[in-house]
């Protein structure tokens, strides 16, 4: 970090004092400090912040809190490196120019990627995509059920019979259930697909319907009487849920068609034979190229022991 820090300091100290003018960079701007005559302003701090992903793109930075002061100092310490470099004239060695070139192509290129980005992705491409792909989701059944787990299949037996004299499933499911993840809750699992069940449970509650009452069958742990509360085609995740990953995905997008455009129409020669054709590396949280990440559903629940299932 100290040798990025420096060298974008000294690509700074060489673009004419760094940003000492003191007319605000941007709208709004605020001087903070100064260093041996050079302003540093609220937007530089801002800006280091975000690099060092203590805040997100656009969100505020109050300059009377802590971590404002905390950037504040290293933006300063940056600077003072930097003009100490200078005056022990580091910027004139050849490898320090080409590190200069170096961080300012980088600066550039973010600059470009922010500008092409902004432009395309907005809230009508996200809302669009997430549209598009919850038109060619395939949603499965969700089933809402309550179990009441006991250790023979006959207490089982009396279970039922409790509840067919009318007696309360959440009550006996508190007083009998031996399953601590789901009898203070009434014996409730929950909205769950199917294929997240061991088998036993798919085998008994296919063809039940709301309001059945099934079992006791064999689960870990002893043998279960479910009650079906309801089955529903599985909810898609929510345009919020989804919004992150699309907007990954879009910037992407982006950024990928950029560069296949640019070496389109630059002369590009590698001077050096490798095993593998040179690719572009997406990022590692980046959905795989043309699969859109509104396809993603919610993750699901891993399958539980019979005993039980969270919520």
């Amino acid at each position: 970090m100290l040798a990025a820090a420096l060298a974008v300091g000294l690509a700074l100290a060489g673009c004419g004092r760094g940003g000492g003018t003191e007319h605000a960079p941007e709208r709004g701007d605020r001087a903070v400090a100064r260093v041996d005559g050079q302003t540093v302003w609220s937007s530089d701090v801002k800006r280091e912040a975000v690099s060092q992903g203590l805040i997100g793109e656009g969100e505020p930075l109050d300059v009377s809190s802590d971590l404002f002061r905390r950037v504040l100092d290293e933006v300063v310490d940056q600077r003072l490196l930097a003009s100490e470099a200078v005056r022990r004239k580091l910027d004139k060695d050849p490898v320090a120019g080409r590190r200069l070139v170096a961080a300012r192509d980088r600066v550039l290129g973010d600059m470009l990627v922010e500008s092409v980005v902004s432009d395309a992705v907005n809230d009508n491409a996200v809302r669009g995509l997430y549209q598009e792909q919850l038109k060619l989701a395939k949603r499965s059944e969700e089933i809402h059920a309550r179990q009441i787990v006991v250790a023979t299949a006959a207490e089982g037996e009396a279970v039922k019979k409790l509840l067919a004299s009318g007696a309360s499933f959440e009550a006996l499911a508190m007083e009998k259930s031996t399953d601590a993840a789901t009898r203070f809750n009434g014996g409730d699992l929950g909205y769950f697909t199917i294929d997240v069940m061991p088998e036993t449970y798919d085998a008994a509650l296919k063809a039940a319907k709301p309001g059945q009452i099934v079992g006791p069958f064999p689960v870990e742990g002893g043998f279960a009487v479910v009650k079906v509360e309801d089955r529903r085609v599985e909810q898609p995740i929510t345009l919020e849920a989804a919004r992150p990953q699309i907007v990954r995905f879009l910037t992407y997008d982006q950024i990928r068609d950029l560069l296949e455009k640019l070496r389109g129409r630059a002369k590009v020669e590698v001077m050096v034979k490798t095993d593998t054709p040179a690719q572009a590396v997406p990022p590692a949280d980046a959905p795989k190229t043309g699969v859109s990440p509104a396809l993603i559903p919610p993750a699901a629940p891993a399958p539980m022991p019979a005993k039980g299932v969270k919520k």
